[in-house]
């Protein structure tokens, strides 16, 4: 990741840290944008098994689109942690009426997001960590990671004060059925094959 140069607009106000986000956003198309913590973070694009393995989780939610929620892949959510904070969950199941609730930045509140997911890439640690407070502290009830790096599932839930209360994991062999509050389907994850589709 490289820092570019800071523009001050004309008006002699220095940039927002979001303002710095969307700059970066014009000039590295592709990469993922955040702003976690005061932090701005840059993401490069993911590779192909990363997307093969989004793709194939979307089908697996399915039956949570439509109805009373939808499954939406890099959707903004919105995070109380800071004045510009946002994040960009790979896969995210949210209320129906979400278009009611959008804040700025094209990012929503936290209040209709039923579920987080992310499927972790080079900078792993963000989505072990970073995002494991941040979600938490956002009161995302559900929060699932696919950890390419360690080769698990990880199910956090009941979000308290930067973590969650519980924190499963689940190995290649396992079946993984979520939390009931994420919708009003059952879903059940092989992690096998979710780890299988996401290895590079």
């Amino acid at each position: 990741m490289s820092a570019a140069a800071v523009e001050h607009p004309c008006d002699g106000k220095p940039p927002t840290l979001l303002d710095e986000a969307e700059r970066l956003a014009e000039r590295n198309p592709g990469y993922r944008i955040e702003i976690l913590g005061g932090v701005i973070t840059v993401t490069p694009p993911p590779d192909g098994p990363h997307g093969l393995s989004l793709t194939d989780l979307t089908f697996a939610f399915a039956p949570l689109h439509g109805g009373g929620s939808h499954v939406i892949q890099g959707i903004g959510l919105w995070l109380p942690s800071g004045p510009y904070d946002f994040a960009v969950p790979d896969l995210a199941v949210v209320d129906a009426d979400f278009r009611d609730h959008l804040i700025e930045n094209n990012c929503y509140s936290p209040d209709v997001f039923r579920m987080a997911l992310e499927v972790t890439s080079s900078n792993y640690n963000s989505d072990l960590k970073i995002k494991v407070a941040a979600y938490a502290n956002a009161k995302i009830p559900v929060y699932v990671i696919v950890d390419r790096k360690h080769e698990r599932l990880h199910v956090l839930q009941d979000p308290l004060a930067n973590e969650y209360g519980q924190h499963r994991l689940y190995a290649p062999g396992e079946q993984a059925t979520l939390p009931g509050s994420i919708g009003d389907a059952e879903v059940t994850l092989d992690v096998a094959a979710i780890l299988e589709a996401a290895h590079p």
